[in-house]
């Protein structure tokens, strides 16, 4: 009876756990601090948390698929330094498209390698995080960007701008998170992102285009780390050449928060968005109850095994394992 009652339990945590963690995390940060749930602190969260999540919600497509995706940090540097630096010299109206099919070009090339040549994603993006962080370097000759003129363009608009008292990150990562949560859970595409993700050789018989789907996944990635990289040049007007550095661990935290299985074939959109803010809240309540800033990694890391926990839990289909 005992054991039933724990694999009931670990079957709920499996399936519903990332939401039951959010509703712990507040009220007890709640609880220890009341300026926790303030609207402008909430607010200041999400907006912080907006850069992070727009790059998350894209990689959860290439997780699904059963892939990885290590070079979105650099990725993320190489598109705000191009951005900042092109908006001096043709103006932020062709900078913004031009640094978006830039990077987009880098994304489409390791879906190539990945989807087409079939090498392994894990081996193609973490030599591509080098390979696009010395790229950067190149670009930038070894410095950091800022925009000339500040006062005179209305760039600044995208990161610090306002909609209706809410600002513009969040307008935009929200946005995002619903368009491609519809992309993902009520079309066709994200039908085969899941089955490629789930069993790829299942997925080539039944008449699905593997590696045509994999690229896909690349290039809506490369894409939402443009757009965070906008968002990040926007914000400050300014950038180191080395801004996106260790963002994909943090990345993949996220999504690994929000139930998406590292084998593939799991996850949503909805749930990699509460991941984010799981992450994002986390570190603003450890600072407002008086800890520093680097014990949020060891509760980072503390939580991303709890994830780890409740995804093999999920696949088993009960929370410890029956082998001593």
């Amino acid at each position: 009876m005992a054991e039933e009652r724990l694999n009931a339990i670990g079957k709920l945590l499996a399936r519903q756990g990332i939401l039951i963690a959010f509703v712990v995390f507040m009220i007890g940060f709640a609880l220890l601090n009341d300026r926790f749930l303030a609207v402008d602190n909430v607010l200041g969260v999400v907006r912080s948390s907006a850069i992070l999540g727009v790059m998350a919600l894209g990689v959860t497509f290439v997780v699904i698929s059963g892939n990885l995706d290590l070079s979105v940090g650099s990725m993320m540097s190489f598109s705000t330094i191009v951005v900042l630096d092109l908006h001096d010299k043709i103006g932020p109206e062709l900078a913004i498209p031009a640094m978006f099919a830039m990077t987009m070009a880098l994304g489409g090339f390791i879906g190539v390698l990945v989807g087409y040549f079939k090498l392994n994603s894990l081996i193609v993006t973490l030599g591509m995080l080098s390979a696009i962080h010395g790229l950067t370097l190149t670009y930038s000759g070894g410095k950091n960007m800022d925009i000339a003129d500040k006062e005179g363009t209305w760039f600044s608009v995208i990161g610090q701008g306002s909609v209706l008292g809410v600002p513009v990150p969040i307008v935009v990562f929200l946005g995002l998170a619903c368009l491609l949560a519809i992309l993902l859970a009520k079309t066709p595409f994200g039908r085969k992102v899941y089955a490629v993700g789930g069993n790829g050789v299942a997925a080539t018989f039944s008449g699905i285009r593997r590696p045509r789907v994999v690229l896909m996944t690349y290039l809506i990635s490369s894409f939402c780390v443009a757009m965070a990289g906008l968002l990040q040049a926007s914000r400050s007007m300014g950038s180191q050449n080395t801004v996106g550095q260790g963002l994909e661990l943090e990345v993949l935290a996220a999504i690994i928060l929000g139930g998406a299985s590292l084998l593939g074939g799991s996850g949503t959109v909805f749930k990699t968005l509460i991941g984010v803010l799981i992450l994002g809240f986390i570190q603003n309540g450890l600072l407002l109850v008086g800890l520093e800033f680097y014990v949020q990694y060891v509760v980072t890391w503390l939580i991303i095994i709890l994830a780890v926990w409740l995804d093999i839990a999920a696949k088993r289909g009960r929370l410890l394992s029956p082998i001593a």
